[in-house]
């Protein structure tokens, strides 16, 4: 967690008891008047649904549904090994929200725009090495890495594994997690202009790098 001018940002694990709690804790403790969240419309929506999201072989041949589709599989897979549903933390947050009639905030950029940036940019080689590392961690022996899921990783471990993406998957980071954290933190930049106390709740993976961009913004600003 840290703070920013007006925001209190929170970096979670969609799986992470441990989230789920801190997310009561600030929102008691802290007393926010907004609640800005890592989503958009339809996320939201989706969240509140409590509908499963498919995986199909259809996603194979889409490039953007691959990428989500995986990976909303193995969120819903680790999820199931805690014994809690991914984006808990979130749904915590909005009954929370309503609850204390809080302002909520989505702040993430709509699917559909992020789906059309991965269509457009991935390329087949992406695509292939993807493919390849699923199956390749289904079926090859390799060195097991202890991570409590109860709990958010460790900055140390976020950081290397955001830079194994960038290395090995340039255009999906640029477009899942670079261009996105490029778009909330230009909607963080109108909560900050607004001066409203603000609890903003995302992945853990994005908490650094969008402190780094609203700084830069206000600085260049000034």
């Amino acid at each position: 967690m840290k703070t920013f001018r007006n925001l209190i940002i929170l970096g979670t694990s969609h799986i992470a008891i441990e989230s789920v709690n801190e997310v009561k804790k600030l929102i008691e403790t802290s007393n926010p008047k907004v609640i800005a969240l890592e989503l958009d419309l339809e996320r939201f929506k989706r969240l509140l649904s409590n509908k499963k999201q498919k995986f199909s072989l259809k996603s194979l041949t889409s490039k953007g549904a691959l990428f989500n589709s995986v990976g909303a599989l193995i969120e819903r897979k680790l999820g199931e090994r805690v014994g809690i549903m991914p984006g808990e933390e979130m749904r915590t947050a909005i009954k929370l929200a309503r609850k204390h009639k809080i302002q909520i905030a989505l702040i993430d950029q709509p699917i559909q725009t992020t789906f059309k940036k991965l269509s457009a940019n991935i390329t087949f080689k992406e695509k292939l090495k993807f493919i390849f590392d699923i199956l390749a961690a289904l079926v090859l022996p390799k060195k097991r890495i202890k991570i409590d899921l109860t709990k958010v990783p460790e900055k140390k471990l976020i950081k290397k594994m955001l830079l194994e993406v960038k290395k090995r998957y340039p255009n999906v980071y640029k477009i899942l997690i670079h261009e996105r954290n490029v778009f909330m933190a230009r909607q963080l930049l109108g909560l900050i202009k607004i001066n409203k106390k603000t609890l903003v709740i995302v992945g853990a993976g994005h908490e650094e790098d969008l402190i780094k961009l609203l700084k830069w913004n206000l600085q260049k600003k000034n």
